[in-house]
């Protein structure tokens, strides 16, 4: 007999997401995804200078923080084919870089750990046994035995006190979990370390961008001027400490975080749960170069078809036979026609929800059931994340890709083919995380030797209306933590004419299409087994392996008087 579970909210994500999967004999035959609210910031840009767009996309997610804007920035930069100094390039991937890590780092410990790491299970540990353990897989200093006794007697106070506050609602003790107390004691330590580094690494952000969340960019550039012996710029101490929060940063990933993914996936290396697709798109970033080059792209860009790894296609964000976004199981319209495609310089923001009226059981999943578009590529749903990243970027036979996922793979003693699970997918984070580090230490360098010569970060010379065509549309892509990030803009008589932005977390957590295709989420949860219905761990592995941003894919607006929010100032 099939027995339909519901998860409403998916908690330790951001946002509001609804599972409801169909299981049979313990097993999810059918599983559908349901993003339960909508975004609107397309219709608030419209009519609006296309120069400050950025400032008000970048609100669609307070977790992303910059990529927003960045996407933003880079549509209106193409559409007016304005190239921005090289200080400023550097200045926004280090910016970006310092997001990546942020995030990964806080969804490993703070959103997906829990998943695999039974909290609880932390009290039964050996403190010495978990200090000689971290002392073989790192030489990170926080390792001794006093250091983790102190974590536990933290740990066993807020269990004691019965209100576990950031431990809650986790289904500890539950029998999917495989992890010794001494390894659930050194990964809840870090996560508590964590706690602690990730507001530091976001201090780049602000020295460049002046505040985070939601820094400040500039269409032509940098907002930030640079002059190593004025206190009114960005000057030498300022760019020191930068260059100490990327040391610090590439300590963290390499001393802590990837021993601790490396130590907690040998445990797991037979949950093969959670492939997918196996279709992955990536726009690519991080250039060299200009960022129109896609050839000194570090981060790869392409994508792949039913796992075929002898043949990397080409995507173009332009091409509208490319990238088009179907409605058939959403709830929105198309000049009035329920269904179809639409590529983004066409696209709509026309709501038409058709659902049952809140509360209720279950959703009719045979016909519109979120509120999340369903982007295809070349009519194909896709995968974008990290996996998809990594999974690319070894297909190209990019030596950095194929030389750190080999030796990973060597040393968890599983074949490449265990990449395509919920595990693999959390081990690519880690793995993207080692490379963005490096990347980071690079771009520092760089910065620092440019300066030397040349302080400039932007221009001017596009930044007047005057000098813009009657017409221009352009499109800025971006690899955000959680994916390919694309946002279109038509620019007319001065005015953003219309925009659309299709996010990472759209293309995983898509519905079904016109054809019923299945998108990331309802794909890899097909075939996971569940142990216990009532608590059912094993769907959040999978979904919270993709680092789910709800609030990037939706945003809300009031469904009684269908009005979005108005400000106004006086």
């Amino acid at each position: 007999m099939t027995q339909r579970i519901v998860v409403d909210p998916v908690t330790r994500i951001e946002g509001h997401l609804r599972i409801e999967a169909d299981i049979q004999n313990g097993m999810i035959q059918d599983a559908f995804s349901s993003g339960t609210a909508i975004r609107g910031l397309e219709l608030i840009v419209k009519d609006r200078d296309p120069r400050d767009v950025w400032a008000y996309v970048q609100r669609i997610c307070g977790v992303c923080t910059s990529t927003h804007a960045l996407a933003a920035i880079r549509s209106v930069e193409d559409a007016l084919e304005i190239t921005i100094p090289r200080n400023a390039h550097l200045i926004r991937d280090l910016m970006n870089a310092a997001v990546f890590l942020h995030d990964h780092v806080v969804h490993f410990y703070h959103l997906h750990a829990f998943d695999w790491v039974d909290v609880l299970s932390a009290l039964k540990a050996s403190p010495q046994e978990t200090s000689r353990i971290a002392q073989s897989i790192s030489s990170w200093p926080k390792s001794s035995p006093g250091y983790f006794a102190e974590m536990q007697n933290k740990v066993k106070k807020v269990a004691e006190s019965g209100q576990l506050g950031i431990f809650a609602n986790g289904y500890w003790g539950h029998k999917a979990y495989k992890l010794p107390p001494e390894v659930n004691l050194l990964a809840v330590a870090h996560y508590l370390e964590a706690l602690d580094w990730q507001k530091e690494i976001v201090k780049i952000q602000t020295i460049f961008g002046g505040k985070n969340p939601h820094p400040h960019y500039v269409v032509g550039g940098m907002a930030t001027p640079i002059n190593i012996n004025s206190d009114n710029a960005i000057h030498a101490e300022r760019l020191m400490h930068v260059s100490q929060l990327v040391d610090q940063a590439y300590e963290f990933v390499n001393q802590v975080y990837i021993p601790d993914l490396l130590a907690i996936g040998s445990f797991y290396k037979d949950w093969t749960y959670g492939g997918g697709l196996d279709n992955y798109l990536c726009y690519g970033d991080f250039s060299k170069g200009d960022i129109r080059d896609v050839k000194e792209y570090r981060m790869p860009r392409g994508v792949i078809v039913n796992g075929n790894l002898n043949e990397v296609r080409d995507v173009d964000p332009k091409d509208p036979e490319q990238i088009q976004e179907f409605i058939d199981h959403s709830w929105y319209t198309y000049d009035d026609k329920p269904t179809g495609g639409r590529h983004p310089w066409k696209g709509e923001t026309t709501f038409n929800y058709t659902g049952p009226k809140a509360p209720y059981k279950q959703l009719d999943t045979n016909v519109k059931y979120s509120w999340l578009k369903s982007p295809r590529w070349k009519g194909i749903p896709m995968e974008t994340g990290p996996l998809a990243r990594m999974m690319v970027g070894y297909a190209l036979k990019k030596d950095e890709f194929v030389g750190i996922m080999d030796d990973t793979l060597k040393k968890l003693d599983l074949p490449l083919s265990a990449m395509k699970s919920a595990l693999g997918r959390t081990v690519a984070r880690g793995l993207e995380s080692v490379l963005i580090a490096n990347w980071m230490k690079d771009d520092m360098k760089a910065l620092l030797s440019n300066i030397k010569q040349d302080q400039v970060t932007f221009d001017k010379s596009k930044w007047n209306p005057n000098t813009w065509p009657k017409t221009a549309k352009g499109v800025g892509w971006i690899e955000a933590p959680r994916g390919a990030l694309g946002h279109w803009i038509n620019i007319k008589d001065q005015k953003t004419a219309n925009y659309q932005a299709v996010v990472p977390t759209t293309w995983n957590a898509s519905p079904r299409d016109g054809k019923e295709q299945l998108g990331a989420y309802e794909a890899a949860l097909k075939g996971t087994q569940i142990l216990d219905p009532e608590q059912p761990l094993e769907i959040l592995r999978v979904v919270h392996s993709f680092d789910p941003c709800l609030a990037c894919a939706v945003h809300l607006t009031d469904l009684e008087t269908n009005k979005m929010t108005h400000i106004r100032i006086m």
